[in-house]
């Protein structure tokens, strides 16, 4: 791992946080040590040490048979607690149901973090082939998948420049998020008023996405619909982003937030 830009001692608190990011994304299946080590860039033993911290306070559990890793009910408590000031997935997931009922896509919650976005919630609609690129707490780099663009468009210019200069995402994900490119997606999201993935990151895997706007007129959830290509056609796109566009509304009106 390069030098992280953190204050002399922080280094440890960095590398514990990347720990339980990558034990969120690995969900309910848990990790062990050596997918941690690899997933974070960190030797075995620092990984292990890490964890074993990490398990003392109550923010991971250890499962001895199989040695795998997950978050621990301390992380619950600490959600719990931070939920009362940021929460809107109840609210959330009322209207994603109600998207996946009218469209019968795959509907979802997703939060900025930083750089990138974290999926919080999912809904399937009734239509069987679905997409599986988005599920809880699978994270993007902002400017990719329809979240990560909704999110990414309505940020200042020059946030954005400096951003994907520094991500370097064509390096990831290929010639198609080339720094030109996402800006062409980030000018029509915003001519449109909702963002379209076209199977960016899986041929034939399609996803909307409309932005939620926090008080300070921050771009700060997004709300998303995914499927196969065929079902998001000239003819129905217009009115699936309309629908995502006013659900989106909707909850940016209970975070007290604006469209800028």
């Amino acid at each position: 791992m390069g030098t992280p830009p953190f204050p002399p001692g922080a280094q440890v608190l960095h590398r514990a946080v990347a720990v339980l990011r990558e034990l969120s994304v690995g969900g309910n299946g848990g990790l062990g040590t050596t997918e941690v080590a690899q997933r974070t860039q960190l030797s075995r033993s620092t990984s292990h040490r890490i964890l074993s911290a990490l398990e003392v306070e109550g923010l991971v559990d250890h499962e001895r048979g199989s040695g795998k890793w997950f978050l621990g009910p301390e992380v619950y408590v600490l959600g719990h607690v931070a939920s009362q000031r940021f929460d809107i997935t109840n609210s959330a997931r009322r209207v994603l149901k109600e998207l996946a009922a009218a469209t019968g896509e795959s509907c979802f919650l997703s939060v900025r973090r930083g750089d990138e976005t974290v999926c919080l919630l999912r809904v399937d609609g009734s239509f069987p082939l679905r997409s599986f690129v988005l599920h809880e707490g699978v994270r993007f780099p902002l400017g990719v998948v329809s979240a990560g663009i909704a999110l990414l468009a309505f940020l200042p210019d020059l946030e954005i420049q400096t951003y994907l200069r520094r991500a370097t995402l064509s390096q990831r994900f290929g010639p198609t998020h080339a720094e030109e490119a996402v800006w062409v997606r980030l000018r029509q999201t915003r001519e449109r008023g909702y963002s379209v993935n076209p199977g960016l990151i899986v041929e034939g895997s399609w996803g909307m996405a409309a932005t939620v706007f926090a008080r300070d007129g921050a771009p700060s959830f997004a709300l998303s619909m995914t499927g196969v290509e065929a079902r998001f056609t000239s003819e129905r796109a217009p009115g699936m982003g309309k629908l995502l566009m006013e659900a989106a509304h909707h909850l940016s009106s209970q975070l007290g937030g604006t469209k800028p």
